[in-house]
């Protein structure tokens, strides 16, 4: 008997005892359930009570029917396509609807000279829809402006991304954003509870049943819905009254957490997994890791990023930080998955462990900035390379005092920025783990410096180390 991606062994087909009829009548098409649920008053949307709650924003613009253009932001099945159905219907505008992914600029053509003649005929705008408008270049957003600015279009944008990126500046100011929530457990309970009422009402479902469905929906009323309709499409052929967690994950299969590679909960993740590295809590490392792996992430990713974070928060307080993280990728590559990323989740809990600086960080960007507005200084005499004679009779080099000739291989007093920039410091090391050590060495290097320009041994005269 065959397996699903959990593990369960698969029911077996229902046995056949008969040749089924045939009928030659067409069957009317049934509608998925997500669309036989979709809301048709404002006040069956589950979810988003911080819009449609009593006083909130969008509730507001409902009840003062008052439309206007607006960008809805959220993750997928949350109720973006439903508001902007209930808004042309509340406020009875003429409704078109443009998918990003398939449509381009034929669509808008057609949509511009439907929405005219709508406009020529009854004097009212016409609620545009584009789903996905992040999907749209630059261009083709620029498009709808005219046409919002002259009234022709209330236009509703949906997205997924941050349309602060994703959004073009103009569209965006000529619109309000509303940002829209997953579904809280809760509010998937109750979406699942008056679902079963309306639509299955002869099938029981054990808690723990209901408990499966909420998590493997993950906040997406969408995902809720179809699983729910195929379990119980299911249950009803095979004239079962109820419905456990064991028949659900013989009939679903594996649903992976949501995780958008490229979207914002992509990066909110990542986000959370260094920041959980950054402030020493390897449980949160791991938690976020984990998350990220279940979700689908790519495993070279999170070790990439590994080495980023070992570069930039542990760095010198731990120099074998950045070693460890380099090998955990290493390692991954040999073993592969699952048992690579065991390497991986051992360098993020000793990230976390480590202890921080970003003192190399700042220092970096700090000299970046600098050079960038700085003019071009000349590289001093001494320094310069003096491969021909004439570089040398043009004293190139002169004076340039070898290290390795000097006492402990130091050559107190010398000079090596340019002129103007003498006793300049960005580098300042923390007061933890290794870079202590390094600090009371610079400071150590500087007083032989400060001493040896006293006794005029210095080229020129630097400042104490801070």
């Amino acid at each position: 008997m065959s397996t699903d991606l959990f593990g369960d062994e698969l029911l077996p087909p229902e046995p056949q005892h008969k040749k089924a009829s045939v009928s030659h009548q067409p069957q009317p098409i049934m509608q998925p359930l997500a669309e036989r649920m979709r809301p048709q008053t404002l006040d069956e949307v589950v979810g988003q009570t911080h819009l449609l709650g009593p006083g909130a924003p969008l509730r507001v613009a409902f009840e003062n029917h008052r439309p206007h253009s607006m960008i809805l932001w959220g993750p997928p099945g949350v109720g973006k396509t439903t508001l902007a159905r209930l808004m042309s219907s509340a406020f009875d505008l003429p409704f078109i609807a443009i998918s990003a992914v398939l449509g381009g600029v034929k669509d808008i053509r057609e949509a511009v000279d439907a929405a005219k003649e709508t406009m020529r005929m009854s004097g009212r705008p016409t609620l545009l829809f584009v789903d996905e408008v992040h999907r749209f270049s630059k261009s083709q957003q620029d498009a709808f402006l005219p046409h919002v600015e002259s009234g022709l279009f209330v236009f509703v944008g949906a997205t997924t991304e941050n349309p602060s990126f994703e959004v073009n500046g103009a569209l965006l100011s000529r619109s309000t954003v509303y940002q829209l929530k997953s579904l809280t457990a809760e509010e998937s309970s109750l979406l699942l509870e008056r679902t079963l009422h309306k639509e299955f009402p002869d099938l029981a479902i054990e808690e723990g049943a209901r408990g499966v469905l909420v998590e493997l929906a993950d906040g997406d009323a969408r995902r809720l819905l179809n699983a729910l309709d195929v379990s119980c499409t299911m249950a009803r052929e095979r004239h079962m009254e109820k419905i456990d967690a064991g028949f659900l994950r013989k009939t679903l299969p594996a649903t992976l957490r949501r995780f958008d590679k490229g979207g914002d909960n992509f990066y909110d993740q990542i986000s959370a997994m260094h920041k959980s590295v950054r402030g020493s809590d390897p449980d949160a490392a791991l938690y976020w890791m984990c998350r990220m792996l279940d979700g689908g992430c790519d495993p070279r990713y999170i070790a990439r990023r590994l080495v980023r974070m070992a570069v930039e928060d542990v760095s010198l307080a731990d120099p074998r930080a950045t070693q460890l993280a380099v090998e955990a990728a290493e390692i991954y590559e040999r073993l592969g998955s699952p048992e690579g990323e065991l390497a991986l989740a051992q360098a993020a809990v000793y990230l976390a462990c480590a202890p921080k600086s970003n003192a190399v960080y700042k220092a970096y960007n700090e000299v970046r900035a600098f050079v960038k507005q700085d003019r071009s200084r000349p590289v001093p005499m001494h320094l310069r390379n003096a491969p021909t004679k004439l570089m040398k009779d043009l004293g190139y080099h002169q004076g340039y005092r070898y290290a390795h000739d000097e006492p402990g291989a130091f050559a107190a007093g010398e000079e090596y920025l340019p002129e103007g920039l003498e006793g300049m410091r960005w580098y300042r090391p923390v007061e933890r783990g290794m870079e202590i050590k390094i600090g009371e060495k610079l400071r150590a290097l500087e007083a032989l410096n400060v001493e040896a320009r006293r006794q005029g041994k210095g080229r020129r005269r630097g400042q104490d180390l801070k």
